[in-house]
């Protein structure tokens, strides 16, 4: 693994080095400039699994880096640094998101070496190359769809007054023959735009009410949310088809959840709102998905008769110590509430943000730190063996 670090400081880049060796990353070039490292990118954009960039710095600074990394098509992962105002880092971080790249951190200098090895030990940044899968389109999904290759796994959601398990979370998988696990965000964008969104929202749902039933038949009956695109609701049949296949298993609607994540702008105002308004009609719950980002806005949650507010992980995981986002996510606890809706807290990664979350108004909450995601076969046992930490 090949790392690029670029700094215009020679101590920042010496200690970002060393820090590096004693994380046992040895194969580290250092740049002194945005525009030198751009020039090494250039030459091979593939060269490089990782790049630490420093934001402020003389001639071609840190988002300028990003917009060349974004040019060149760069599928490592990136870690930016700077000594800036934090909503300054923040911002620079969504930024290089927006441009399609994959930012593993953002970070302020001085740099602590135990905040970089936190973010050195998310497993995503070594596979990033993986992301690349997208670009091969509709054929290789639609393949995928009948090969079987799109699986379900589930995350638990708890309680965060009792500490229960109170339902789990449906996420899907691409099991990619030559690639490995694929994650959502490397391949809904290609079913959206290609028009196989619904086949796989359906084939999604089919599968977790399959396992909702299982589970039922062996005494866990769980709430069980299932993701929807806004290009779902398009589709006006789409409240019957979930109606319909809710009931064929015996499956009351209340214990299905439809969380509705805008990837893409809404087209059609007043047909997601015929949707929305006929599937809370048949009595399944709504909740709007990564609120905080996106598309979503504050207009939809007046408008729409959503159930429950998804707390966006980036404002949830290290909020105990980023004042904007703490303020953020104590806000939306208190939006929810006054709109009479539960709050659920995504990205609980940490004692620190469980201890927050608990301390909060916020209703449940997911995250590592209570399960990463599971096969529905070991969502019985990991319930069985959950404690809630004090």
């Amino acid at each position: 693994m090949k790392i690029l670090i670029v700094d215009d400081h020679p101590l920042a880049l010496r200690l970002l080095t060393a820090q590096l060796h004693s994380l046992c990353f040895d194969d580290v070039l250092a740049c002194s400039s945005g525009a030198q490292a751009v020039r090494v990118v250039e030459q091979d954009p593939g060269a490089f699994t990782l790049v630490v960039c420093d934001l402020q710095m003389p001639g071609m600074d840190g988002v300028e880096v990003l917009r060349h990394l974004a040019r060149l098509k760069f599928t490592g992962a990136i870690i930016l640094l700077s000594a800036e105002d934090e909503r300054v880092l923040q911002a620079a971080t969504l930024l290089g998101t927006a441009h399609g790249l994959f930012v593993l951190a953002g970070l302020q200098k001085p740099v602590a070496p135990q905040d970089l090895q936190r973010a050195l030990d998310n497993p995503e940044w070594r596979d990033a190359p993986k992301r690349i899968a997208a670009l091969q389109g509709a054929d290789a999904l639609r393949l995928a769809l009948q090969r079987d290759e799109i699986v379900n796994v589930y995350q638990p959601k708890v309680d965060v007054r009792t500490g229960m398990v109170s339902g789990v979370e449906t996420l899907v998988r691409w099991h990619h023959p030559t690639l490995g696990v694929l994650l959502p965000d490397q391949f809904i964008s290609t079913a959206e735009e290609h028009g196989l969104i619904d086949a796989l929202a359906l084939r999604v749902l089919d599968r977790a009410l399959d396992q909702a039933q299982d589970w039922r038949d062996s005494g866990l009956d769980l709430v069980v949310a299932v993701n929807v695109s806004m290009d779902n609701l398009s589709n006006l049949r789409f409240p019957d088809i979930v109606a319909s296949e809710a009931k064929a298993r015996g499956i009351a609607p209340a214990m299905i959840v439809l969380e509705v994540t805008e990837t893409r702008i809404m087209r059609d105002p007043s047909t997601a709102l015929d949707i929305l308004a006929r599937v809370k009609l048949k009595r399944f719950g709504l909740a709007v998905d990564h609120f905080g980002t996106g598309h979503s806005s504050l207009g939809q949650l007046r408008d729409f008769p959503f159930d429950e507010l998804k707390i966006d992980r980036g404002f949830v995981h290290a909020a105990g110590h980023n004042t904007s986002s703490r303020a953020i996510f104590d806000a939306s606890c208190r939006l929810a509430h006054d709109l009479r809706m539960t709050a659920v807290a995504e990205g609980v990664e940490d004692l620190e943000d469980w201890n927050l979350v608990r301390k909060s108004a916020c209703d449940h909450a997911q995250g590592f730190f209570i399960a990463h995601p599971m096969e529905g076969d070991a969502i019985p046992d990991w319930a069985a063996g959950w404690r809630a930490p004090e």
